[in-house]
This record gives structure tokens, sequence and C-alpha cells, in this order.
């Protein structure tokens, strides 16, 4: 659960500090080329990571991990629900960092589907017991 809550945590905590004119806002704004090279990046990046993120249970491989091996169970489902979890986190802060380094709306635009998207995969006690449970 910390591995949900805290990068949202700290992305909330990004704006609000870059809102309330704590962070200078736009300082590389200036560098046109740096960013459509760092918002291509982030938007293939953000394209990939969401599908994969959502489908990555159902993989036969980590599936099979996470249903096989009940002795296994719990450390598999640890170690594929944090991946999951920092396939969308990890873009979703740096899409929050660039918004307010380069002021681009398709940074913030990004930042909101990732956030939504986290609750997609939402671990909760429910879903983890139906992701190791053997079919």
């Amino acid at each position: 659960m910390l591995e949900f809550w805290i990068p949202l945590a700290v992305s909330l905590l990004l704006v609000i500090l870059f809102e309330s004119d704590i962070l200078p806002v736009g300082w590389e704004s200036a560098y046109g080329s740096k960013e459509f090279f760092i918002a291509v990046a982030m938007e293939l990046i953000t394209i990939c990571a969401i599908p994969l993120a959502m489908r990555l249970f159902k993989f036969k491989r980590v599936h099979r991990e996470l249903t096989d091996d009940p002795d296994n169970r719990e450390k598999n489902l640890l170690k594929w629900g944090s991946c999951r979890l920092g396939l969308l986190c990890l873009p979703l802060f740096l899409n929050t960092l660039f918004y307010y380094m380069f002021m681009n709306v398709a940074f913030g635009y990004m930042g909101i589907i990732l956030a939504l998207c986290l609750f997609f995969v939402y671990p909760s006690l429910r879903r983890c017991n139906d992701e190791t449970a053997s079919r």
C-alpha cells in the first residue's frame, strides 16, 4: 500500500510546492529541443507503461509465479506488484516534474492519465487474494 500512496503523495506535494511558488516554475522552458525530446520520450514511456502495467499479471510467466507456488506467492506478488506500480508511478512523478519544468500541458495530461490508471491496479486485499488464487 505504501508503494501505491507514497508516489501519489510525493506528486501531490510537488504540485503544491510549485503552485504555491515555493519552487520556481518553467525554468527550462527556453530550451525547445530539449523539451521536445523529453516529451517524445515520456509519451512513448507512458503509452507503453499503461497497457503493460494493466496486463502484467495476465502474462503466463507472471501468472504462473503468482498462482503455482503456494510457498512463494506473497514474495512473488510483492515483486510483480512493485513492478506494476513502478511502471505507473515513476512516469507519473517524472511527468509531474517535467510539467513544471517546461510548463507543457502534455506532461500534465500524461500525469493525470497515469494517476487515474493507478486506481485500476489498487492493491486491495481482495485483489491480492484474487490474483494469487489458483484457477
